[in-house]
This record gives C-alpha cells, structure tokens and sequence, in this order.
C-alpha cells in the first residue's frame, strides 16, 4: 500500500518570506494536497542569533494571506535533545568525530588545496590526533564541532524533478553537523526531524542538491530509510536571483501593493513547468492541475508583469458578492454592484475602484497640453440636455463630428482625458450617464480652460 504524502516546509524564522521559498511552500502544499496527504509548518529557528519573533508571526500571516494551512506545526527550537540523542548515536557508531581546527587554520588549508590544484575537500586530519594532542587542544580553550564521516561510495537517487542524480561522497567534505557551541546544524536537525516525524517527500530547491547527497547517508546512519526528494530549479529575475535581502519581492510587499493571493498563487505554482500561466480563481483548481512532474531543471524566470497580468485578469472576473466585503473592508461599501460591474474590467489593483469612484463623482484632473480648447467649447455646446434616452451618446459623438470634423481617436481622445483624466478606462458611453450633463459640461470647461492656460 502507498502511503500518502507528508510534507514540510521548513523555513529560517531569520526573514520575511520571497516568491522564491512561498514557491517552495506552494509546490509541496499542493503536492500533499493532491494526493490526500499532509502539510507541516515547521521552523528552523536553531540560528537563535538570527531567527525573530516577527519573523516567525510574519511567516504565518504570509501563509494563511495564500490560503497555504497547515496541519501540523513545530519548532527546532523545542527539539534540541533529539538532536544530542542523535549525536551521541553516531558518535558511538563511529561516524561523527571531533575536529578542533579554527576557522582560520581550515581557510590556510584551503588555500593551499587550492595552489596545488586540489579541490577544498577537508582531509580528515583530526582523526589522527592523539589523545593527548586533543587534551592539549582543550586545555588552550579550543571546543570541538563534530563533523560526520562519510562513506566513500556511490550515493544515487531518483529524484521527482531532476530524474537521476549520483553523486561520489569520496569527492565531498565531511560535514560539520554541529558547532563548537553544541548548536546542531540543518544538516542534521532537518534529518533528525524528517525521519522521526515521518516525511515521506522532501520538495526543496535545487540548491539543497548537495545537502541531499549528504543528508542520505545520515539518515542511514541513523538506522532510517531516506524519503523521496524532488529539488525545484531557482527562480531568476531580470536583475538575478532572489533574496530575503532584497526587498519588492516578498509577500508581505506583495500584500501591501494589493496583489490578489490568487495571482501569486496562479504564477508561482506553474512558473518552472510545462504548464500555462494563467489565473486560478481558487486553490481547489490550481489542486486539480497539479502534477509535479511537469517541473522543468531549466531556470525558472520570475517577471513581476506577469503576477500584474494575472492580478488584472483575477479582477476582471471576480463577482462582486466576493468583491462586496473586501470593498467594506476598504472603508468602500458604498460602492454598488452596477458600478462595480462596470468598472472590475479596469482594475490593476482591488484599491483603483476608488480612484475611479472618485473620477466619476469627484470629477478629473485635466491634462495639461494635450487637449485643444476650441474642440472641446464645441464639444460642450452640442452636448444634449438631460433628460437622456439610451441614445444619448450617439447623440452625442454624431454632433461633436459634424461640428468639428473629428472622428476615430482625434475625437474619443481628448473626451477621454478631459472626462475621466487617464488614458483608458471602461467605455465612455458607460460612463456618461453617472456623470450627467451638468458635470460633463463642467469637465469640458474646465479642460479647455486648461489647455487655454
């Protein structure tokens, strides 16, 4: 019998969350998801130097704004005696080893590998100290990291994304899996977790490559058997790879720019596949679609005007039943549905429904330099007095025409931008009666006095 997927997400409580790992949680909430499994939050909050309480909160927030909940939630923090427990095993079984090297002394090493045409591969040295020269090491104050003995052989697997990897350990340095202050590192905190919580799949990015390579043979020293590992291609922007050090481009930024939670959702769960990119109004759509072998190796390239395209469309067919209470929340809920209606087709951001209500009853700021006075006079006398019929607009523009001898956008253009300001926007037609005559004629007076000016 197969056993359903469980899944973790296991970020550094040491920033806020970016496109780049929320990908990461994505990709395994929907691969668990998909199949019936779990989904597990868990922080790797050992870097206590590093890891914040706003950062762990803002973790959360970021993934419940995504709809990403979890069903199981843990803390490395809280685990610090499996990890010891962890330690003195394969202490006793041969395979971690002290090393009382400083940073410094490994840097000359390393440099000197390098001279020779060496690779940094670390040699072992400390596994020829005497007893007393590791005595003598202590008594001058050195505290040892452990580093982990690896097996020189062949370590292979299939990988859900990248297909076969093999990689030699005799070509790798020993890791340290834990520091001089008997901090455990991830290396051995996240093996020691996956294996006794139960992770069946580790969904990661193709950066933990190597640590995979590494962490395979820890779990078998341990005495437990690997889960399956998909690594996911980075992804890329325009200026380079992402960071948590690099503002714009995280979620919280994200958020507070007023894109839709579905449009990152839509863009980053397809981005690196073989998939279109194309909006998801929920996530039990997106689950439907999901299949993970449809994630490419190549670099994935992330474009913020594709999450603005997607956020546009999202918009363009959301129901204002949906849209009422996010409006209420904006202070908007005097905004009706036949107004909503009219304009949800022009929206970048859920926030623009304003600036158009106030365009309509507030009246536009005229734009300078770009109009014609005398058009716009002439425009204006030959408006029709309300009351209106539904052909008030036809009207309209057949008497503009034949008083100016204008027509196509030498006409609609300059009615654009002395009625509503901007450059696009819902349909003139539309928009005229919400206006009325009296401020028509006001928006027409006050253009031309403008371009007068």
């Amino acid at each position: 019998m197969n056993m359903l997927p469980f899944v973790r997400f296991a970020p550094s409580p040491t920033g806020y969350l970016h496109v780049g790992n929320v990908r990461t949680a994505l990709v395994n909430w929907l691969f668990a998801r998909a199949a019936g499994g779990r989904f597990m939050l868990r922080l790797d909050d050992t870097d206590t130097e590093r890891s914040r309480p706003e950062y762990e909160a803002g973790i959360g927030e970021d993934l419940r704004w995504l709809g990403l909940a979890w069903d199981e939630f843990g803390k490395q923090s809280e685990r610090f005696s499996a990890y010891e427990a962890a330690k003195r095993k394969l202490m006793a079984e041969g395979r971690l080893y002290a090393c009382y090297e400083t940073q410094e002394e490994l840097d000359i090493r390393r440099k000197l590998q390098a001279g020779r045409g060496l690779p940094p591969v670390y040699d072992r040295a400390s596994l020829k100290f005497t007893a007393e020269q590791k005595a003598r090491y202590e008594l001058e104050g050195r505290k040892p990291h452990y580093r982990f003995l690896l097996e020189d052989k062949s370590i292979e697997w299939h990988d859900l994304i990248r297909g076969d990897v093999k990689f030699r350990a005799g070509h790798m340095s020993d890791p340290v899996l834990v520091r001089a202050d008997g901090v455990p590192l991830y290396t051995l905190a996240s093996v020691v977790d996956d294996a006794e919580i139960g992770i069946t799949h580790i969904i990661r990015g193709e950066d933990h490559v190597s640590n995979t390579a590494v962490q395979a043979q820890i779990f078998e020293a341990l005495g437990f058997t690997p889960p399956r590992f998909g690594h996911l291609a980075l992804l890329k922007t325009k200026e380079g790879e992402l960071s948590k050090r690099v503002g714009g481009n995280d979620i919280r930024s994200l958020r507070a720019a007023g894109f839709e939670p579905m449009a990152v959702n839509s863009l980053l769960a397809k981005i690196g596949t073989s998939d279109a990119i194309e909006p998801f109004a929920d996530m039990d759509a997106l689950i439907a679609g999901f299949n993970i072998t449809h994630f490419g190796r190549a670099t994935a390239n992330y474009d913020m005007h594709d999450l603005e395209r997607l956020n546009e469309k999202l918009l363009s067919v959301l129901p204002y039943e949906k849209a009422q209470p996010r409006l209420a929340a904006l202070g908007l809920s005097h905004i009706e549905r036949s107004f909503w209606d009219l304009l949800h087709g022009n929206l970048k951001k859920l926030e623009d429904i304003k600036d158009w209500w106030d365009i309509v009853h507030k009246g536009a700021k005229p734009v300078a330099g770009k109009m014609d006075d005398t058009f716009l006079t002439l425009a204006a006398e030959v408006l029709p007095r309300e009351p209106w019929e539904s052909g008030v607009w036809n009207q309209w523009i057949e008497a503009v025409k034949a008083k100016t001898g204008r027509k196509g956008k030498e006409l609609f253009h300059p009615l654009r931008l002395a009625i509503t300001g901007r450059e696009d926007g819902p349909e003139l037609k539309a928009l005229m009666p919400l206006i009325g005559y009296d401020g028509l004629k006001d928006r027409l007076a006050a253009a031309a006095n403008a371009a007068r000016a």
